[in-house]
């Protein structure tokens, strides 16, 4: 960057230089790998906490703009909670995703559907075991006959049938046991990037990961 002589800069000017800078370089890159990423998944999960969404009430709705913007149709966000009725300050910026998708927030049992485009399923606090026993109950309920008990049944009568390509875990903390069933073949991803620091840089290093890696699906 060329800089005239007679102008005297203070700090602060090298400051936004440099950020500028550091913008120009990041949207290069981005758009580096944007043109590499040839086979992105058809559905990616993102495993979160409530501390997650406490802290970047924002960011879900930032990523899930970016998978859309990807051409990824299903995306789903787990929130890993044991109090959901926590998280309803930050709902209502998670309903600015329907603006650009078809938005389904599933929450303490109950299910409210707004937008159309790509889906986008935020699930609050429900756990993969729990879902397994709710299936389970249900069968028993409407008195199944356990000869008549396949891999399709129980499918069949799980809540959330939609099978990640891609498990995307941020941050520290474990992986919960959510889609358990669903995700038995799904890739996984690990970044130690918290999720208030995600970027768009980390889901597409991510989709480039996954475009690299042969599926065995289980043989």
């Amino acid at each position: 960057m060329w800089l005239t002589l007679n102008h005297r800069h203070t700090p602060n000017d090298w400051n936004v230089f440099g950020a500028s800078d550091d913008m120009l370089i990041k949207r290069y890159y981005e758009s580096r790998l944007k043109k590499r990423i040839l086979n992105p998944p058809d559905s990616v999960c993102f495993m979160l906490t409530g501390k997650d969404v406490a802290d970047a009430p924002e960011k879900t709705t930032e990523v899930a703009f970016w998978c859309c913007e990807m051409g990824i149709s299903h995306v789903t966000f787990h929130i890993d909670t044991d109090n959901p009725g926590g998280l309803k300050p930050f709902l209502e910026k998670l309903k600015s995703i329907s603006k650009f998708a078809r938005l389904i927030v599933y929450s303490a049992g109950e299910e409210e559907i707004s937008g159309e485009g790509p889906d986008v399923l935020v699930v609050i606090g429900m756990s993969g075991r729990e879902e397994i026993v709710r299936c389970i109950r249900h069968m028993a309920q409407e008195k199944v006959n356990p000869d008549y008990v396949d891999e399709e049944m129980i499918e069949s009568y799980l809540r959330f049938r939609y099978e990640p390509d891609l498990v995307i875990k941020t941050g520290g903390s474990h992986l919960t046991d959510f889609l358990i069933w669903q995700s038995v073949y799904s890739e996984l991803f690990f970044t130690d990037v918290n999720w208030n620091e995600f970027r768009k840089l980390d889901l597409l290093r991510a989709l480039r990961d996954y475009q690299t890696r042969k599926r065995r699906y289980g043989k």
